[in-house]
């Protein structure tokens, strides 16, 4: 058996030096906890949230007696989910992530990767068990798992251009957050949601865009090339392809807005040129409406 001492030292060898990325993450964190109260929504638990009036099918002992002869009304008692939920965090980190559009703005891995790790924290501190994809490992809820994902983000790794989710494991009724650019194929996307349909999984899709990836400044001659130079190409009129780009990064974004809804998740997308605190604020926000 690991004594305590034992647990401490692990956790400081394995937060030494602690990533800055963290630091980043746990500052934005606070940001929008200050914007909540606590979990503060109805399900099983002890703690006592409101009153709200009785409607048709509430059982005649979940009455509060009591409240209910202050009123012409009757009331039911509401008390506080207190029951730990479980949510699997997909990152994309292939090589496409790496783009930024000006040397001054983060690229989409960076801002992918502060939020997956603010989200962890936010359900980590309220009280949810958390797992990164990469890692394999169980959800769990501690300080020591966000050290964990922390580092694992600081692994250099061979990776391809474009990425494809994968979440083993998943538990029945969990959540789930994905977060990529999406430019790869879909195929991939479109099993893996399936999969998790069927265990009743429900969740986030949350696209990431670099602001030059929606406006295709281009002109001229031009040459385009993937971030891991697998794929290049070359044209002497970028003007001309702009209608035609346009139109299908449009078709790809309606596509994952329609796998969302069939599945029961929810798609966002976020530009990296825009606050990482509200596209914060919107993922906890929908990942609390799944329960």
């Amino acid at each position: 058996m690991t004594s305590a001492a034992g647990y401490r030292q692990r956790s400081e060898t394995l937060a030494g030096p602690l990533p800055p990325l963290l630091a980043e993450a746990e500052h934005l964190a606070q940001a929008v906890l200050m914007g909540f109260h606590g979990r503060r929504r109805g399900g099983m638990g002890d703690e006592f949230w409101q009153y709200r009036p009785a409607r048709a099918g509430d059982a005649a002992r979940s009455i509060d007696w009591r409240r209910s002869g202050r009123s012409d009304m009757h009331f039911v008692q509401e008390k506080e989910w207190q029951a730990a939920q479980s949510v699997f965090i997909w990152l994309d980190e292939a090589r496409s992530m790496d783009f930024t559009g000006e040397k001054n703005r983060v690229t989409k891995i960076e801002r992918a990767r502060v939020l997956a790790l603010a989200i962890a924290i936010l359900l980590i501190r309220g009280g949810e068990r958390v797992a990164l994809a990469s890692l394999g490992t169980p959800p769990r809820s501690s300080e020591l798992q966000l050290l964990r994902i922390a580092q694992s983000f600081e692994l250099e790794e061979d990776r391809p251009d474009y990425g494809a989710p994968e979440v083993r494991n998943l538990l029945p009724h969990s959540r789930a957050l994905f977060v990529s650019d999406f430019m790869g194929d879909l195929a991939p996307l479109e099993t893996q949601l399936a999969k998790a349909a069927d265990r009743g999984v429900r969740g986030v899709l949350y696209q990431v865009l670099d602001p030059m990836e929606e406006a295709f400044p281009f002109d001229g001659r031009t040459i385009f090339e993937s971030m891991g130079q697998t794929v290049r190409h070359e044209t002497l009129k970028a003007g001309d392809l702009k209608d035609r780009y346009l139109e299908r990064l449009a078709e790809r974004k309606a596509r994952l807005d329609e796998l969302a809804q069939v599945t029961g998740w929810q798609y966002a997308c976020h530009h990296t040129g825009d606050s990482a605190q509200s596209a914060l604020l919107w993922i906890y926000g929908a990942l609390e409406h799944k329960l």
